[in-house]
């Protein structure tokens, strides 16, 4: 029974770290064009929306991932511990970094690596999972950057359009841009909380209305307690938004992901309104953008997170559950997994202290 409960323990834990990372995801636009100026507001909002998208939309993801990736008869609650502790630590380093990394990219890794150590993974559905990661971000970044060019013609002919003054014009577009925000958290509830418990109902250990209530509570804390910094990275690090360019951005990545979420798929909803943003930049500023190195950052992180956590979640089972000859191969490859991910946070140390250099006169 015991183990039961640290299953449970860790899921809910693991919820919590995704609602710091979908924090940016949902409210960082909002956050970023200034349409909520204060930080504990807008993760208030999220909060409130991720809650509301799990409770009454998450069933069909976290069928998902509790089932459709790999046989649910193989999921004991050892394996599901596993599964829950790989993905959580993957995503707990990103969230120190403050980088917003995809709960689906993690989640299906460890999963994956689950079913690679068995030899059995529904390749056609993992297929169709990936194909999605890497669709919908191209289509948030071309809708983006399309509408990009439009919105920058508006704001050119009428300053109105950019929120300029206090009027009623500008109350509408804040009203707009929250709209769109909160959608943009419904999704997230939607699609995310299902990586949290979606293993735990695959397994029997909890009922789906069970893990959809009690995985929306914990993400919705996690969002309030831990959010802040991944929403600020979003919000103001990359590029700033008008109060019409959030609403685009946020608009769009709200349709994509409940759509996706209709149809039971759990889809990368940070990568797609972090890309949707970087259209909607690059319609602004040109390309140039992709040479912040923020930018440069989260597309490394994107790359190595899925790989990490597939990686942790082998070797945890042929560690503890089946013992491999060739455990010492996995266990350097998690090696220099983490290596990858420890450079990535000298780097960001090192241009911390140069700025401050910078600042000082240095």
């Amino acid at each position: 029974m015991w183990i039961t409960w640290i299953a449970i323990g860790i899921a809910l834990f693991f919820a919590a770290n995704i609602g710091a990372s979908g924090a940016a995801a949902s409210m960082g636009v909002a956050y970023g064009s200034g349409a909520v100026q204060r930080k504990i507001t807008a993760l208030s909002l999220v909060a409130v929306g991720v809650f509301l998208g799990a409770y009454l939309g998450g069933e069909e993801v976290v069928r998902t991932l509790g089932s459709g990736i790999i046989p649910p008869n193989l999921l004991t609650v050892q394996l599901v511990i596993i599964i829950l502790l790989s993905a959580t630590l993957t995503l707990f380093g990103a969230n120190l970094l403050g980088i917003p990394l995809s709960t689906s990219e993690v989640t299906v890794g460890a999963v994956v690596g689950v079913g690679i150590a068995y030899e059995t993974v529904y390749v056609q559905k993992l297929l169709l999972i990936v194909s999605f990661w890497v669709i919908l971000p191209v289509i948030a970044f071309s809708f983006a950057w399309v509408m990009g060019h439009g919105i920058r013609r508006l704001e050119r002919r009428d300053a109105r359009w950019k929120g300029e003054g206090d009027g009623w014009w500008k109350k509408g577009l804040m009203g707009l841009v929250l709209a769109a925000g909160f959608t943009e958290a419904f999704s997230a509830g939607m699609n995310n909380v299902a990586n949290a418990v979606g293993p735990l109902v695959g397994a029997g250990l909890l009922g789906t209305d069970q893990g959809i209530f009690w995985g929306g509570l914990f993400v919705a804390i996690g969002a309030l307690v831990m959010g802040g910094k991944v929403l600020e990275t979003n919000g103001k690090k990359i590029t700033r938004m008008s109060l019409l360019q959030g609403t685009a951005i946020s608009g769009t990545g709200g349709v994509l992901v409940i759509i996706s979420s209709l149809f039971g798929i759990p889809v990368p909803l940070t990568q797609i309104t972090t890309t949707a943003i970087l259209g909607m930049g690059s319609a602004d500023h040109g390309f140039r953008l992709w040479q912040k190195g923020i930018v440069l950052k989260i597309l490394k992180v994107w790359l190595v997170s899925p790989l990490l956590s597939m990686t942790v979640s082998f070797t945890l089972v042929k560690l503890f559950i089946e013992p491999a000859p060739y455990l010492i191969v996995v266990m350097v490859a998690v090696l220099i997994s983490m290596v990858g991910l420890k450079s990535l946070y000298d780097t960001e140390q090192a241009e911390r202290r140069a700025v401050n250099e910078e600042g000082a006169g240095i």
